[in-house]
């Protein structure tokens, strides 16, 4: 069975079980055509995938009668002025991450990602079980926007530094390309945060306009080309536990869609999540081993600037919460789950996981011969 199979055949069983005649058809399935805007280049292929994913399954589903065409950064607006061009009107929808957008409300970063916060599948069942989606979207709605997550990379690596950080000193003074409220806890370790859309953090990095640099991990990291500017790779990325993608539609837009066509793209950007973390999980390993073999030298973070930067982390949330109402509430609700789900994941996943990835480092894992 194909990829797109099983949302294919199962939005057109549904848009064709209702009824046969040609009058009812048109009803459930009317001509639309949308542009989606994207916060990145086609040349991301995985993660600019995810909108085209969408488009792909939603074109299958509906016999072409609902149309989203995509345009990568640039093309209508930069990457960063996604969420804006959705809120004037100048498009139905984007494919970016909330957390581009901290500067207008430190909120929209509870809608992709927060340092020390979920990884991927604590985001996942937060947001579709646990009422995370509820809260974003009465947040979001008011403004203009639905939200809609709309894929995931997992968890992130560090990112890349030009000199090698041994203690919480070293980051003092450090230009750094970081997004979200990452930015703000670096900050307080001496970090001076950089906001650089994703296709200009190699010529940034070349020029020395900044000193480091994270964007995701191995697999588009390796297409960016850092390894040959700032040698000194670390993980974890602390700051994206998880990153979840999103689409903001339109509240206007959305609203006024069939309910079947609202259901098929909720339906749709689950697969498209789906498909991201799953080619994000098969892609990364192999462009890790390239980029070591290419001289990119793997570090972890020290413990000292792990503990460092927790410290300030919860310094960043103290302050938000104590003004920031919506902030509060949608940060309170994920963190009663985050306890929750760290402590499940401990019992049985991390448990499996470390043993297996002892068996990896004493080379039990490799295929058998004969």
């Amino acid at each position: 069975m194909s990829r797109r199979s099983l949302i294919t055949t199962g939005a057109a069983g549904a848009l064709g079980s209702a009824a046969l005649a040609a009058p009812a058809i048109a009803q459930s399935a009317p001509k639309i055509q949308w542009r989606c805007t994207s916060s990145f280049p086609k040349s991301l292929d995985t993660i600019y995938g995810g909108a085209t994913d969408l488009a792909t399954f939603v074109r299958e589903a509906t016999d072409g009668n609902f149309d989203i065409q995509v345009f990568a950064a640039g093309e209508i607006v930069p990457g960063l002025q996604a969420a804006d061009a959705v809120m004037n009107g100048t498009v139905q929808m984007c494919h970016t991450a909330a957390y581009y957008y901290v500067g207008k409300d430190p909120t929209w970063a509870l809608g992709a990602t927060v340092p020390f916060g979920l990884n991927a599948r604590g985001m996942h069942a937060w947001l579709n079980y646990g009422g995370g989606n509820d809260l974003l979207n009465e947040y979001f709605n008011p403004q203009g926007l639905h939200y809609i997550q709309g894929g995931n990379t997992g968890t992130q690596m560090g990112g890349w530094f030009r000199k090698e950080i041994k203690t919480v000193a070293d980051l003092n003074g450090v230009k750094m390309r970081i997004a979200g409220l990452a930015g703000q806890v670096m900050g307080k370790l001496g970090v001076v945060p950089q906001q650089v859309a994703g296709g200009d953090i190699y010529p940034a990095l070349e020029r020395g306009t900044i000193d480091a640099a994270e964007w995701i991990g191995p697999y588009d990291d390796e297409k960016l080309g850092f390894v040959k500017v700032a040698p000194f790779y670390y993980y974890p990325g602390w700051w994206e536990g998880n990153l979840a993608l999103n689409f903001f539609i339109n509240n206007e837009q959305w609203n006024s869609l069939p309910k079947n066509y609202q259901s098929l793209l909720s339906t749709a950007a689950k697969a498209s999540t789906l498909e991201m973390l799953s080619e994000y999980d098969y892609k990364n390993p192999a462009a890790l081993n390239r980029l070591v073999a290419a001289g990119a030298q793997l570090r972890p973070f020290p413990q000292d600037v792990m503990n460092a930067s927790f410290a300030a982390a919860q310094e960043v949330y103290k302050g938000i919460n104590a003004t920031n109402a919506p902030f509060k509430k949608i940060y309170d609700s994920m963190v009663e789950f985050r306890a929750q789900t760290y402590l499940w994941q401990q019992v049985a996943e991390y448990t499996f996981d470390t043993f297996m990835m002892l068996r990896q480092r004493d080379g039990s894992l490799k295929p058998q011969n004969g």
